[in-house]
């Protein structure tokens, strides 16, 4: 906002310049301007007037003819709940409040005029917070966060609110150190009033609570179904409309388009009745649904509940996908050729510069593609990487696998893959007769490298972000994703170092070559850790170093259950596909393969979980930022009874330690004295990614972090998220030897609670893969995977939780939990939005 206000000006122009540019926000799609303004600064208490915001103040311009500016955006639906108010103008790192209550005349309080009153049904404030360094404070979900209020404290349809805040300005022009914003009117209405309400819809039945798991993707062939939750849109019990399922349209074609063509021909009937989620779970398609449309990871649906049953997009209805995603993807078979027929050829630009190179034969017609660069390990050779060559290039990437100079280390590798880059960037005039030229996008790169091609291509984007090598025809921003096949870990952190750029890794349990053994050297999800953007990892159990790679000979795999090319190369590729297209194209199809258990969502083809010698276990950490809610990552608070996010840590779990993720004896068995025993996640001093173990043993257990109240609001979030492992060889580990699992819970500040057991959704923490050596017994490395758990599940079935309330996170582990015993690594427990 301070960016639209003129200062010094006169209040005639700023009044004139406020008014104009909330008649533009009104008018401006996807804005949404709510509520009526008042209580400008018109006589202030020490003449400090503001006719187009609160009264003057020292807030972030120091100018005292300016004061701190109340807007809205969002709607009144109670459903939705999707009003947010934002207050700017007031200094950096203040603290403030917003307050609710009825509309009364200005009364000069400290610098500014209070112009809300108690009324009949009181003040109420939201919580205290501290401004950010933009100056603003800003309140989102208030209809769930006064839920939390007394009588009469509640938000309810058909009620008008007054909203104002408060804050310190220990600098402002009247001496009184606080000061108000202006005061804004906001009417609220029934859900569905004024247009549809936004929820989620599609997804797959589930056989416990919450009863149904709503999902972005789902594979072709697969049943698809809806729920309505009647505890949740209670206004639509024994209302009787019609299901549809609507090519994805956008928010900004159903405004213009709000006509329901069903692609399955016609909608499907459905009665609303009471008993919540079981009750009201419908089949949209048993299969039928295409997920192939010409390059598309996946074909995009929305769907309609039609409670009028007019076959028109409207008031009174529920949709889940207005907005720029589907209401849910059908996906293609992600692990077969593509539409595409690919062209391949080997090309030699010189020493070191030797190429095989794959594209789509039908790339002029498709416009400028994406280059996947290739860069083998020590040992291997560029012309064995024809399985992803083919791959990705039928479905529209430009490849190119080059020969690695990995003999004499990960620095001559890293100047490879830069050079290699450069080069055929430089010369798409010459290579394949041009036919490449003009139709390679060199600001969409993928770097993928094997063994010590893996940590090399590391290494060489460090080496672009500290200037060490500057090439001409591309920069460090045109890599947009760096993936790492069982990578050596030979350099030091500030030598390999991932940055902020998407990172993924490959890794085989099996692999006897860089085998990830603690104290070995060669521990890969180090280099995982050291990343500070988005960072993923695919984990094969049974898979060697050289399954990943298509050049025959030895697999170099230790272990039972071995899987060989043929079935690894079908799950590299089923993962690759969606992993480009989410991190580089943008495109959501592919978010889900990211994280959801294999047990329950796999590439169609990829060979099935189900005896016992495939698994395959997944990492998605997001980068750190305003979207994502630290509740315990441990890395700072180090103790036991406090969070890294400063809150209280209660516990009856036993044997627990916090500390870095490494093992530090180098040896697998159990013996008590190394609470870390098998993690392998700190090759180097340098490296301090931190952690937490614990045990629980045939009694019930618990961990229970609470929520720091300022960030207790988790109504706008999605996801409750965190990685967990099994210990390695440890007695209650080998006591089971099967999947962990637990419970879930939050809590409101009311003491309302909500559980939900991790294994409802398919799978729980796999066993270690059970490798021998280092030690008597059987177990490998721990291998982490992320759980993430869709926060509106909680509220299934009318637990009445209130989730702009949260005042704890709970685990509870033990008989009549989930597993009666197990022994669990634990890390980024978070809420992620």
């Amino acid at each position: 906002m301070d960016a639209c206000r003129i200062s010094p000006a006169t209040a005639m122009i700023r009044l004139l310049l406020a008014t104009c540019l909330l008649t533009i926000l009104a008018a401006a799609p996807g804005f949404g301007q709510i509520g009526s303004s008042y209580c400008f600064g018109t006589g202030c208490p020490c003449g400090n007037d503001d006719s187009s915001a609160g009264c003057g103040n020292f807030g972030k311009d120091g100018d005292p003819g300016t004061g701190a500016l109340l807007s809205a955006s969002g709607s009144g639906d109670l459903f939705a709940d999707d009003l947010t108010l934002t207050v700017s103008g007031v200094d950096r790192g203040k603290f403030g409040l917003l307050f609710m209550g009825t509309k009364k005349a200005g009364t000069p309080t400290g610098d500014g005029l209070m112009c809300i009153g108690p009324g009949a049904s009181g003040l109420w404030r939201f919580p205290v917070q501290k401004s950010n360094p933009s100056g603003q404070l800003s309140l989102v979900n208030p209809i769930g966060l006064s839920q939390g209020f007394g009588l009469g404290g509640q938000i309810l349809a058909g009620s008008t609110w007054s909203f104002q805040a408060w804050y310190r300005d220990p600098l402002g022009p009247c001496g009184t150190g606080a000061n108000f914003s202006n005061a804004l009117d906001v009417a609220f209405e029934a859900p569905g009033a004024s247009g549809p309400t936004l929820a989620q819809l599609a997804g797959n039945k589930l056989s416990t609570y919450p009863w149904f798991e709503y999902i972005a993707s789902m594979n072709e062939g697969a049943r698809v179904r809806a729920a309505l939750d009647s505890t949740r849109f209670p206004w639509l019990v024994g209302v009787t409309g019609d299901l549809y399922v609507v090519a994805a349209k956008g928010k900004a074609r159903w405004d213009v388009d709000p006509q329901l063509l069903d692609v399955r021909g016609a909608p499907t009937p459905v009665a609303i009745q009471p008993g919540g989620t079981q009750a009201n779970t419908f089949t949209l398609a048993k299969g039928t649904l295409s997920g192939t449309k010409e390059l598309e990871l996946g074909v995009g649906y929305d769907v309609v509940f039609d409670a009028n049953a007019d076959g028109l997009l409207g008031p009174g209805d529920v949709i889940d996908g207005y907005s720029a995603e589907a209401g849910f993807y059908v996906v293609r078979d992600t692990a077969i050729l593509g539409p595409e027929p690919v062209s391949a050829l080997l090309y030699n630009g010189g020493a070191w510069l030797k190429q095989n190179i794959f594209y789509p034969t039908n790339i002029a017609s498709l416009g400028p593609r994406p280059l996947v660069v290739v860069s083998h390990g020590n040992g291997h050779d560029y012309r064995w990487y024809d399985h992803i060559g083919e791959h990705m290039a039928s479905y529209g990437y430009v490849v190119m696998s080059h020969s690695n100079n990995t003999q004499p280390g990960i620095e001559t590798a890293s100047l490879t893959t830069i050079d290699n880059t450069e080069h055929f960037l430089g010369n798409l005039g010459v290579i394949a007769a041009g036919v490449l030229d003009g139709f390679v996008d060199g600001k969409q790169i993928i770097w993928i490298g094997h063994s010590r091609g893996g940590e090399g291509v590391v290494r060489a984007y460090d080496r672009l972000i500290d200037g060490e090598n500057v090439p001409t025809q591309f920069s460090w921003q045109d890599i947009r994703l760096v993936s790492s096949i069982a990578p050596t870990t030979f350099l030091d952190k500030n030598k390999v170092l991932p940055h902020e750029v998407p990172y993924h890794l490959w890794i085989g349990s099996a692999d006897a070559d860089v085998a990830g053994a603690p104290g070995s050297g060669q521990e890969p999800y180090t280099i995982l850790e050291r990343a500070e953007g988005d960072k993923m990892s695919t984990t094969i159990q049974g898979a060697g170093h050289g399954v990943f790679h298509n050049g025959g000979g030895n697999w170099w795999a230790s272990g039972p259950c071995l899987n060989g090319p043929g079935k690894v190369h079908s799950i590299v590729k089923g993962y690759l596909l969606p992993l480009v297209d989410h991190v580089v194209g943008g495109g959501p199809a592919g978010r889900d393969f990211l994280w959801r258990h294999y047990e329950s969502f796999q590439p169609i083809s990829a060979p099935p979980n189900g005896n016992g010698c495939i698994v395959v276990n997944l990492e998605f950490h997001e980068k750190e930022g305003p979207a994502v809610f630290v509740i315990d990552d441990f890395q700072a608070n180090e103790g036991l009874g406090l969070s890294s996010s400063g809150q209280s840590v209660t516990f009856n779990v036993t044997d627990v330690s916090e500390g870095r993720l490494d093992d530090k004896n180098g040896s697998l068995d159990w013996d008590g004295t190394d609470p870390f025993n098998g993690m392998t996640r700190n090759v180097r001093k340098a490296d301090k990614q931190m952690g937490m173990v614990f045990s629980f043993d045939g009694v019930p257990s618990f961990i229970e972090w609470a929520v720091d109240p300022a960030q207790s609001n988790f109504a706008d979030d999605t996801y409750l998220s965190f990685r967990a492992c099994q210990g390695t060889r440890h007695p209650l580990t080998v006591a089971a030897l099967q999947h962990v699992a637990f419970e879930v819970s939050l809590r409101d500040t009311l003491g309302v609670t909500s559980t939900i057991v991790i294994d409802a959704y398919g799978g729980g923490i796999a066993e270690p893969y059970q490798r021998t050596g280092l030690g008597p017994g059987a177990g490998w490395g721990n291998e982490f995977e992320t759980i993430r758990i869709r926060l509106s599940d909680f509220l299934a079935d009318g637990t009445g939780l209130n989730l702009a309330r949260i005042e704890a996170v709970r685990f509870d582990l033990g008989p009549g939990h989930g597993s009666n015993e197990g022994r669990l690594g634990l890390d980024d427990l978070e809420v992620i939005r």
